[in-house]
């Protein structure tokens, strides 16, 4: 049997969560004749205390040896600066990549996109989590024109507004959600919306237009940070929720995006998504509304998407395609939300 090696760049919530899923599908990546085996995970600080499934030889900051020995990089590090310098070595050495970084996707994506197009760089588990997004939009969907998608795609500040549902205030509920692992080492790139903006980003690129500008994105991006009870229990007496939505929309003859903190009826679809959960509805002129719902933050589901991409990969398939040109923005009348 081959050993299959894999490179593990960080080691943190998602990290681990991969390295303890790795080892429980053991069988799966035996099946098709691989012994998967680290060849090191990179740490900024290897004393660190950790989960005792943590290989503590593998713990270096060896990456040029681990890089070396590799067949595969796996980036669960987080942020952009040595994540892009390292992710961008792997590629350049033709070294098959699978990412989770939205950050480093939506901020550097005009330098990764070349290596997109060569299906060297897989990332389904950028959005959204273990629930799959990338593949329907990347597939299946491309038989449609996109007329808007709207989603909640933030787990982390959807946990936070439903436990303020049940009762808390807002401190309160972001404290027990980075107990938890949902939230990011900054805060704020959950509840200021800044990592709901990158997901939408991606989804942008895949839907609408493969070089969709992250700036346009950020300039229109709120996020949570001023919600507080009052304006959940106004929600609730007329008999809606809030949510944290994120909307790529057609308006005057152009793509438009917004995250931003809304009222939805009840009644609506992104409505019902509660807790950790993320929710995403897409509306193509053939097919109507889909609507894809599942769980979108925590360390064993995400990493169970990092797992399906590298098992994507060792079945001979390549990363998800961009959207491969730009396609005009409808004259159709997008859905008006409330906004907070």
């Amino acid at each position: 049997m081959d050993t299959l090696r894999i490179a593990l760049l960080g080691a943190g919530t998602v990290g681990s969560g991969f390295v303890k899923l790795l080892g429980e599908q053991r069988d799966r990546f035996r099946a098709l004749g691989l012994e998967p085996a680290l060849t090191g995970i990179l740490v900024r600080d290897p004393s660190k205390k950790r989960p005792s499934w943590i290989p503590r030889g593998l713990l270096s900051d060896d990456v040029g040896r681990m890089l070396a020995e590799a067949d595969v990089v796996v980036e669960l590090m987080g942020g952009t600066k040595t994540a892009k310098r390292l992710t961008l070595a792997a590629l350049g050495e033709g070294l098959p990549v699978i990412s989770a970084n939205k950050a480093l996707l939506a901020e550097h994506w005009s330098e990764l996109k070349p290596y997109v197009l060569e299906g060297l760089l897989y990332y389904e588990a950028s959005v959204m989590a273990g629930t799959p997004v990338i593949e329907p939009l990347s597939g299946a969907l491309r038989g449609n024109n996109a007329l808007e998608i709207h989603g909640i795609l933030n787990g982390s500040t959807n946990y936070i507004i439903g436990r303020m549902e049940e009762g808390l205030d807002f401190s309160q509920a972001l404290a027990e959600a980075q107990a938890k692992g949902f939230v990011e080492e900054d805060p704020f790139l959950d509840i200021g919306g800044v990592d709901a903006a990158h997901k939408l980003a991606i989804l942008a690129r895949l839907t609408v237009d493969p070089d969709y500008p992250w700036r346009d994105v950020r300039e229109n991006t709120r996020g949570i940070q001023e919600l507080a009870r009052d304006h959940i229990y106004a929600a609730e007496s007329e008999g809606k929720k809030i949510r944290l939505v994120a909307s790529l929309f057609p308006q005057g003859g152009s793509w438009k995006t917004a995250v931003r903190p809304v009222m939805l009826p009840a009644s609506h679809p992104l409505a019902g998504a509660a807790l950790s959960h993320n929710a995403l509805l897409y509306r193509g002129d053939a097919v109507g509304d889909v609507l894809i719902s599942g769980g979108g933050a925590g360390s064993t589901v995400t990493a169970s998407a990092v797992i399906g991409d590298l098992l994507r990969m060792l079945e001979g398939y390549p990363g998800h395609p961009p959207l491969p040109a730009a396609i005009p923005a409808p004259s159709y009348q997008t859905e008006v939300f409330e906004e907070i």
